[in-house]
C-alpha cells in the first residue's frame, strides 16, 4: 500500500469561485482507476501556511505509477495545479514495519 498526501495552498481567495473550482477538479482525480481512500482535506493547524490537503491510497507500485502518468492527473498538473498552487509539499507513505 502507498499513501499518496499532499498538502498546499492556492493563489486564490477563500471561498473564491476560482477556490471552488480547483478543489472540484481535484476531486475528480477519484475517477483514475487505482485511486483509492480519495480525501480533500482543509488544514486548520496554525503551525503552517497551507490550506488544503489530498490523501489517497494505492495497493501498490504498479497502481501509483499508473495514476501518475495517466493522462487526467497529467492535464490536472499541467492544466489546474501548476498555474493556481502557489506552494506544496508532497509526502508518499509505505507502513513501516519494525
Amino acid at each position: 500500500m502507498i499513501r499518496h498526501t499532499v498538502v498546499f495552498r492556492l493563489k486564490h481567495l477563500s471561498g473564491s469561485s476560482e477556490e471552488r473550482s480547483f478543489l472540484q477538479a481535484a476531486c475528480a482525480l477519484t475517477s483514475i482507476e487505482g485511486v483509492q481512500k480519495f480525501e480533500c482535506l482543509r488544514q486548520i493547524s496554525p503551525k503552517n501556511n497551507y490550506t488544503f490537503g489530498l490523501s489517497m491510497e494505492f495497493a501498490d507500485e504498479a497502481a501509483y505509477a499508473f495514476y501518475c502518468k495517466h493522462p487526467d492527473h497529467e492535464g490536472f498538473v499541467q492544466q489546474r495545479w501548476i498555474p493556481e498552487v502557489a506552494e506544496f509539499m508532497e509526502i508518499d507513505y509505505v507502513p513501516h514495519v519494525p
